[in-house]
């Protein structure tokens, strides 16, 4: 895009995103009495979390809740999913800075909160299933500027191709569009020799691929000895990056602005079966920012005929450079493994490429901005927690109940 335009861009989308915490706050104003006030807080800045990650198909990145990872009400997750960590850490911040009660008072109330948080850490909501699976993560390092060049295209094949051949590992999985070509321009005999060293070798690339009406999708593709191709198709596209919004194709077009227009696949699609120790383990594929909705994953969880043992995220994020975006990402697949109890694999292009385990922790990674290859171990896990059974529902109802019931007292004092 031209600069002023991008600059706008920025500057729009960070104003936008900065409306949903303001209105909470401005409406949490309306609530009279120190503890209404700070109940209606959390529930209000709870509600318009939830609503940033659905408005225009939703961009809840870089939220509170994922402070909670390695935080003190991380238990909350597989319960009642981000949302109710946000809930919380909220709380505690409105029950300090508004609360008229003594510091010992407060210092008591925090201690006691924090304390049955951790206990409910305590809880087991899902179970080890199958032996470990050996695993090889492929992190190819490069860049945005030559990804799509013409003349740079065959040494990326080339690089993903040897790495896959090489490994001798049961799953080997290389990032988003690590194969910047169109499937239909690459020949069925590529796929083939992929996997010739070993056959119980289960492989997962993304490339760019094509639907039934030959609009191009951005795809992974799984691979598998004597076994059909399995296709996953991203389902929940970015704005502007993979598809134009309505009511925006005057703009693109008067700009010049090159913007694709991918095809969307469905939201409930099948995991990727991968045969192991005698059994199969099911992994649900997520493409690039797909991971960042906690509710969408628990809901093809939920919904799903075979349920996920755990999640395989491909990703891209050269585009954003040297930025602060990969760190981010990755607290976001820490807090969905944590919210469904499963583990996460994530095979990046430039970073960060790791294994998260059901915990929600980082087992292993690999350097950013470096090209490499993680070779490990991964245990899946079978069973559902809570916020997979319910959503965010629950932890919706209960902001919605104490505005209420604070609204009422508000009326009665007034």
């Amino acid at each position: 895009m031209m600069a002023p335009l991008s600059i706008f861009a920025v500057v729009a989308l960070s104003s936008y995103l900065a409306i949903f915490p303001a209105i909470a706050i401005k409406l949490a104003t309306k609530i009279k009495g120190p503890i209404w006030q700070v109940l209606s807080i959390a529930s209000l800045w709870t509600i318009f979390e939830w609503l940033r990650g659905q408005l225009f198909t939703g961009f809840p990145w870089a939220g509170i809740a994922e402070t909670q990872v390695d935080g003190p009400f991380f238990a909350w997750a597989p319960i009642a999913g981000g949302l109710a960590c946000t809930w919380a850490a909220l709380a505690i911040a409105g029950f300090i800075s508004q609360s008229k009660t003594s510091l010992s008072s407060k210092f008591i109330v925090c201690v006691s909160f924090i304390s049955i948080s951790q206990i409910l850490g305590l809880a087991s909501f899902t179970q080890p299933i199958g032996e470990p699976i050996d695993l090889t993560l492929i992190q190819g390092n490069f860049p945005q500027s030559l990804k799509f060049n013409p003349q740079y295209l065959q040494t990326q094949v080339n690089f993903y191709e040897q790495s896959i051949r090489e490994s001798k590992s049961t799953l080997v999985i290389a990032p988003e569009t690590a194969l910047p070509i169109p499937q239909r321009n690459i020949p069925d005999s590529f796929f083939k020799n992929l996997s010739n060293n070993n056959p119980k070798k289960n492989i997962l690339v993304g490339l760019v691929g094509e639907s039934s009406t030959g609009q191009y999708s951005n795809s992974a593709l799984g691979l598998q000895l004597n076994k059909d191709h399995y296709k996953y198709n991203k389902s929940h596209l970015v704005p502007f990056g993979e598809f134009v919004p309505w009511g925006f194709q005057w703009f693109v077009d008067a700009m010049h602005i090159p913007l694709g227009d991918f095809y969307r696949g469905s939201k409930n699609q099948d995991p990727f079966m991968i045969e192991h120790a005698g059994g199969f383990i099911a992994a649900g594929v997520m493409i690039c920012y797909e991971d960042v909705f906690g509710d969408e994953l628990a809901a093809r969880q939920r919904d799903a005929a075979t349920k996920h043992n755990l999640w395989i995220n491909m990703t891209n994020l050269a585009w954003f450079g040297d930025s602060q975006a990969s760190e981010q990402q990755l607290r976001l697949a820490q807090l969905r493994s944590l919210e469904t109890g499963i583990p996460t694999l994530r095979a990046t292009n430039t970073g960060i490429t790791a294994i998260i385990n059901h915990e929600g922790q980082v087992v292993d990674q690999l350097p950013s901005f470096q090209q490499g290859i993680l070779k490990n171990n991964v245990q899946a896990y079978t069973g559902l927690t809570p916020f997979v059974k319910w959503g965010d529902m629950p932890i919706l109802l209960l902001s919605l109940i104490l505005l209420v019931l604070g609204w009422q007292q508000t009326k009665k004092w007034s």
